[in-house]
């Protein structure tokens, strides 16, 4: 079989077949994971696992097997067996043949690069760990025995080290992440190069901040001068100056109503700008805040705004903004704290492709009180390891700030944040001045009232939002009010769930009554202003 022979993926169009050859899909691999890589330092090893990652295909019973599925040589199984072939655990074994201990770094990579990263030996991995899979030689002497270019064998070796003190399993992950995105995109870029070129043609952070600084400029100028705008404008005016300071971790503490959103973007911006980041990424905990937020950024900014959630409008959903959603290469990304933290922390591919892409990024942690408890101290370590080793600034943003800074005392330790410098200059003082709520706390609390009494209570208000704990809770006293009653939950889907809340927002801003019950969902940053609240 001469080397022009060997192929990577095969495509049939009007009866007429394309073929991939493998050392192009390795090459072409290896220079896109060589480009992402050298965003924090590594192209070198980026390029080395992205050439060895399919080196298994050139196993013969790999090239029968594309040969004959593919249809390109139905008769190719006469030579021999067309079951499935392990093509990856080759190029791991030549990994360890060719750089020894440092090999295992490169082996892990390849080896996981379609079924995800494994331990090396677990009783749970079994025969998927790296160690059992190591143990098939024979696969790399079948590989071998192919006539491979002496460039894919013998490239040079990786020269370039992880940083000094860097967290060499989280530097394994994002040079992962760095393999399987390339691998993803020179597949796509043979297969259907329409997809390919939907991914590029977004306007430049420069050209975005054009269109911000317009869309603030008019909504300055058609805004009253009332006191509370007279705030905003000052907390904005701190975001914009804060965005001058070096990279690294900052916390955004303006109370509800203060208009967070659109200063913490200003700040976002106006860094990114600064220290030339490549996107911009709104991490928020709720779905309902999501769409509101990535409503308002969508007005400002277009289709330059992808929206990730599980919850997402069909109606919003483009083919672009789909191929986005897998490895997060657009400008503005506004995602859920699970999509974002399980791309931190998963071994699947389809979640670790998107990782790559955080470094050098401006990330905006909304709502942050709501980081959870259960997982805090590695989300914590994991945002030093992306602020110190991979240029990310991040940004904590929320009305009341957790307690994450580091912590020593003679009985106890918290390895929590440090250096976090605070944009807002008096944050007491602000949410004096932002105090727009009288709490009345019942005379007796430890007296329970039946939902038929408070929504007797309820019906004394033209206007009145309830917020109760749980699903169940909600339907009982929903069944208790007026049939004009809007109910509200998680249980709703998302589409639903949105289309209400622009109802009672728009009811509200025209002066009209509404009542609503609802679950917890509206309590974290969700923008509705009832005269009158029951919790």
């Amino acid at each position: 079989m001469t080397r022009s022979e060997y192929l990577a993926h095969v495509k049939q169009s009007n009866s007429t077949y394309y073929v991939h050859e493998l050392s192009e899909h390795l090459k072409g691999t290896a220079n896109l994971a060589s480009i992402f890589a050298s965003n924090f330092g590594n192209s070198d090893w980026g390029f080395l696992v992205g050439l060895w990652h399919d080196l298994g295909k050139y196993q013969a019973d790999f090239q029968r097997r594309i040969k004959h599925h593919s249809g390109y040589d139905p008769e190719a199984h006469l030579e021999g067996s067309v079951g499935k072939v392990d093509h990856s655990t080759a190029g791991a074994l030549y990994a360890i043949k060719k750089l020894g201990k440092l090999g295992h770094i490169v082996a892990y990579m390849i080896a996981g690069h379609h079924a995800g990263l494994t331990d090396w030996k677990s009783e749970e991995s079994g025969q998927s760990s790296l160690a059992y899979r190591l143990e098939k030689k024979e696969l790399l002497d079948k590989t071998l025995a192919a006539d491979i270019p002496e460039e894919i064998l013998n490239p040079p070796k990786p020269t370039s080290k992880p940083k000094q003190g860097l967290d060499i399993a989280f530097w394994i992950r994002m040079l992962f992440s760095c393999l399987v995105d390339a691998d993803f995109l020179d597949t796509e870029n043979f297969m259907d190069d329409r997809k390919a070129a939907l991914r590029s043609g977004y306007p430049t952070l420069e050209e975005l901040f054009e269109r911000f600084d317009c869309f603030m400029q008019n909504k300055i100028n058609n805004s009253l001068q009332t006191p509370i705008n007279q705030i905003r404008r000052a907390i904005f005016s701190e975001c914009e100056a804060a965005a001058e300071s070096d990279s690294g971790l900052f916390s955004l503490t303006v109370p509800t109503g203060g208009g967070k959103t659109l200063s913490s973007m200003a700040f976002a911006l106006r860094h990114a700008l600064k220290h030339k980041k490549r996107r911009i990424i709104y991490v928020i905990p709720y779905t309902s805040i999501i769409e509101q937020t990535a409503d308002i950024f969508r007005e400002i900014f277009a289709d330059a705004v992808i929206e990730q959630h599980s919850n997402i409008e069909s109606s919003r959903e483009t083919v672009r903004s789909r191929l986005a959603y897998e490895n997060w290469d657009a400008p503005i990304i506004v995602t859920t704290s699970v999509q974002f933290f399980e791309s931190l922390f998963s071994n699947r591919t389809s979640r670790v492709r998107k990782l790559h892409n955080i470094v050098e990024s401006v990330v905006i942690l909304d709502e942050a009180q709501l980081l959870p408890p259960d997982y805090l101290l590695p989300i914590l370590h994991t945002i030093k390891e992306l602020q110190q080793n991979y240029g990310v600034s991040f940004v904590i943003c929320t009305a009341t700030q957790p307690a994450l800074e580091k912590r020593e005392t003679a009985d106890f330790s918290f390895s929590g944040l440090s250096n976090v410098k605070e944009i807002i200059s008096e944050p007491t003082e602000l949410h004096q001045k932002l105090k727009r709520v009288e709490v009345i706390v019942p005379q007796d609390i430890s007296r329970q009232k039946s939902w038929q009494e408070v929504a007797q209570e309820l019906q004394q208000y033209s206007s009145v939002l309830c917020v109760v704990n749980s699903r169940k809770d909600c339907r009982e006293l929903f069944s208790l009010m007026p049939d004009t009653t809007i109910h509200l939950s998680a249980l709703m889907c998302g589409q639903h769930r949105s289309e209400m809340i622009r109802h009672i927002k728009s009811l509200l801003k025209s002066g009209q009554n509404v009542r609503v019950i609802s679950t917890q969902l509206v309590e974290a940053g969700v923008d509705l202003d009832f005269p009158v609240v029951y919790r």
